[in-house]
């Protein structure tokens, strides 16, 4: 694979007084899931760990309770609240300078302490912008749209917290909150401005399990492609169709000669902001599509390419240009839940992409790997009990970075190329594949 060898730029430790006891790992302690951006200024390289409470279906708690901020160095920068169990899934927790200050704010869900509910209720839920710096609280509200809300089953413990651009301003300022089967648009102060429920609900049969957000149609607005649905900036409905089964993964991004389309997972669906197919690889090909990521990952040629998980939670692997010609078929590495993959431009955003799953970067166009050397074999306990990949450049030049934590482990690895020089890095600036990062599928 051609690029720079993969080296590690940095092994840092979660502090242990972010962390809560556990027999169940090694260590000792584990943090929970994690979060990147600049929280004490502009540039800086922070992380923010999460823990939450409320029983998923298959374990582990959905309503964030513990809140733990610390530097690239390991160093406290400080915790809010106490407790809590490792999140079932990556849950409503971003980082993102919502008021436009120079740094980033904590925008998520807060347990209230002050109100009781069942697991599977809200009803005990407020929305919170805290201070990147200090964490202490900054606004505060609980819509009913969001309180309201109760579920259990495959889609309910999906819970995402996106940042948009919904009302067409310089720069987004709006938030798409996705609970189950319901999509809740937010502004910055956390007024309700549309709500969407969809009217499929069945395992197999269900919306993506995160949706994607992006200005399909190139007026100022982002939209919401759900798989089975694409919205309008004001919420209305461009667009309902039960296209295929298993539509778990989605993205809105260019395509064909620079077209914005709406991928979908299912069946390997390309459609225009009309819901017209561009092209569809069919069940055959994609029988269960469990993750889709699009990017220009063949140097030989200039259109992007999408690789699809096509056979559920394993390893079979497509990848399909934008004929819907099949380039290659692989298999990546195994992971306790094989979902996983993210796609980093490792040799900059103008070269061709690569693939991380768990601790191996992929070129997906030959099916070679390289490893990411050092990483610690993974403790499977659960389905978060992998390395879960943030892109990000955060050692200078163009390229990106690969970041990588298991959230039964108390290291973040943040791995660079041997060439990289330090000197020329100017300040981590994050974008929407950071504070929108996918984590899985």
């Amino acid at each position: 694979m051609s690029g720079g060898t993969p080296v590690l730029w940095r092994r840092g430790d979660i502090p242990r007084a972010l962390g809560i006891s556990s027999t169940e790992v090694n260590a000792g302690f584990y943090a929970g899931d994690v979060r990147l951006g600049s929280l004490r200024e502009q540039g800086t390289v922070d992380f923010l760990v999460y823990r939450s409470l409320g029983d998923a279906h298959d374990g582990g708690g959905m309503k964030p309770c513990f809140l733990g901020a610390f530097d690239v160095d390991g160093q406290v920068l400080w915790q809010q609240g106490e407790g809590g169990t490792q999140p079932s899934r990556p849950g409503p927790v971003t980082l993102y300078d919502i008021d436009n200050d120079g740094r980033d704010e904590v925008v998520c869900f807060f347990k209230d302490a002050s109100r009781i509910a069942e697991s599977t209720s809200l009803a005990d839920v407020v929305l919170q912008i805290r201070c990147g710096s200090s964490g202490e609280v900054i606004h505060q509200a609980a819509p009913k749209a969001i309180t309201e809300c109760s579920g259990e089953g495959p889609n309910w413990v999906h819970q995402r917290l996106l940042v948009a651009n919904l009302r067409g301003a310089d720069r987004p300022t709006d938030l798409i909150v996705k609970i189950g089967d319901r999509i809740v648009a937010l502004d910055d102060q956390f007024n309700t401005l549309w709500t969407y429920t969809s009217p499929w609900t069945e395992y197999g049969h269900c919306p993506a399990y995160i949706p994607s957000i992006g200005d399909i149609d190139r007026d100022g607005h982002d939209e919401v492609n759900g798989g089975y649905f694409l919205l309008d900036h004001d919420g209305t409905v461009i667009w309902e169709d039960d296209l295929a089964p298993h539509m778990d993964s989605v993205a809105i991004t260019e395509w064909d000669g620079g077209h914005q389309r709406a991928i979908c997972s299912g069946s390997g669906h390309v459609l225009d902001a009309t819901g017209s197919p561009i092209l569809s690889l069919g069940e055959t090909v994609v029988p269960h599509g469990q993750e889709v990521r699009v990017a220009r990952f063949d140097a030989n040629d200039p259109s992007p390419q999408m690789v699809i998980r096509w056979n559920g939670h394993n390893t079979d692997s497509v990848v399909a240009d934008t004929q819907g010609d099949v380039v290659n078929r692989f298999n990546l590495n195994a992971s306790p839940n094989n979902t996983g993959m993210e796609v980093v431009y490792w040799e900059g955003p103008d070269e061709p992409a690569r693939l991380c799953m768990a601790d191996r970067l992929w070129n997906p166009i030959t099916g070679h790997a390289v490893g990411l050397p050092g990483v610690a074999e993974v403790n499977p306990i659960g389905r978060m009990a992998w390395y879960h990949c943030i892109p990000a450049n955060v050692c200078g030049d163009q390229r990106e970075e690969v970041i990588l934590y298991n959230p039964w482990s108390p290291e973040i690895w943040i791995f660079t190329q041997e060439d990289s020089d330090g000197k020329a890095f100017t300040g981590y600036r994050p974008g929407s594949r950071q504070y929108n990062v996918r984590l899985m599928d």
